[in-house]
This record gives C-alpha cells, structure tokens and sequence, in this order.
C-alpha cells in the first residue's frame, strides 16, 4: 500500500499507526505549498481534494481523510488492539476522541495558525481556543496513561501528532504537566521515533534539494 504523506502534516499518524501494525507502505512524499509529488505531478490527479494522506490499496482504490484510514488499518489486524471490537463502548471512546482531535485541535485550534492569511486578531482568538481545549485534555490525562483503557490506539497516534504542533507554533505545554508527560510517553515508542525519522529525513533531503547548487 502507498501512502500519501506531508513532512509535518497529520499524516504522520497514519505513518504511526501502520508501523504499530508492522504494515510496510510505501510513502509517497507530497509537496502541499505546491499540490506536487516527488516526480513533479499534481496532486490533485490522486486527490482532487489536494489533502493528507491518501492511502491507495494494492487493487487501486484509494481512501482519503486520516481518521478513516486508521480505522481501516487498525481493522486489518484486530489482534493489535489499536481499535477495539465493532459494537463495544471502547471503540465508541476511541471514536470519540479521534473526533475531538481532529475538530477541536486540528481544525478548530491549529488550522487557524497555520494559514499566513489569518487576521492577527483571528489567531490570537485560535490560540485562545486551543489553549482551552489543551487545558481539559490535560484535565482528562491526570490518571491516564493512554487516551482509552490500557492500550495504545489509534486515538493516541492522533492525538500525539496535532498536539505536537505546539512546538510548531512556539506554544509551551509547561502549563499543561499531564499532557506533556503523555507526548514524552507516546513520543518514545519506536513507530514514533521511526515515523519521525523518515519525516525529518525526508525534510533534510528537500531542504537540499532546494539550496543553492543543490
């Protein structure tokens, strides 16, 4: 399977989640300043939605939007437990959270702060929003260790890969003690720190690419 991955974008959870599973994709790096793969083609012939990730299938077929490919990877080997049985109330909470983080943080909160077109008077609200929705997350983190149960899920690689924009936008989490313990955590098992990797080695190569004489 080929993934359709951002150097810094929310695919990375996706990168995450498949590495937990032992899933070898194929990354197919994708330009979003200007809608181009690695070739030089536009991005919009695979997603005419110009968003990360798509995961195209081994007979062709591809599924956009993260929060559903995680469910259909962890679903491939539910011995895993990245997402519990159909029909229990734990998938129900995993569920759960996956909407809160992609509406609340990824959508609602760091959207806002990434678009250079945003008002100065708009972000400084976005940044008000977040820092709510970090500070209940923090609330709900006090006695937990992962975001469902006892098991890492999906629900944990996407949390962990929006919130770390924090650093992206210079936002400390000092203020928020549980939550940066949990990213410490989940920040250590190895399909982070090797999604990670292949990210920042992929951000190393562009940057070459582009320097002068490069």
């Amino acid at each position: 399977m080929k993934l359709y991955h951002e150097v810094r974008g929310c695919s990375l959870a996706v990168d995450i989640v498949a590495r937990e599973l032992g899933i070898d994709l194929d990354l197919e790096w994708v330009d979003m300043a200007s809608k181009r793969l690695q070739d030089g083609s536009d991005y919009h012939l695979v997603n005419s939605k110009g968003t990360v990730p798509t995961l195209e299938l081994p007979n062709g077929d591809r599924i956009s939007e993260g929060t559903v490919i995680m469910q259909y990877l962890a679903d491939l080997s539910p011995e895993r437990r990245l997402l519990p049985p159909h029909g229990s109330i734990k998938r129900l909470r995993v569920l759960e959270w996956m909407s809160f983080v992609g509406a609340d943080l990824h959508k609602g909160g760091f959207m806002p702060l990434f678009k250079a077109n945003t008002p100065p008077e708009y972000r400084e609200i976005a940044r008000q929003y977040l820092g709510r929705h970090l500070t209940w997350l923090d609330g709900q983190l006090a006695d937990r260790t992962v975001l469902v149960g006892e098991d890492f899920t999906i629900a944990d690689a996407h949390c962990y890969t929006i919130a770390m924009w924090t650093a992206a936008h210079d936002i400390s989490t000092e203020a928020w003690p549980n939550l940066t313990r949990y990213l410490k955590q989940i920040g250590s098992r190895p399909s982070v720190q090797d999604a990670e990797r292949a990210a920042y080695e992929q951000g190393q190569a562009r940057l070459a690419a582009t320097a002068p004489g490069g």
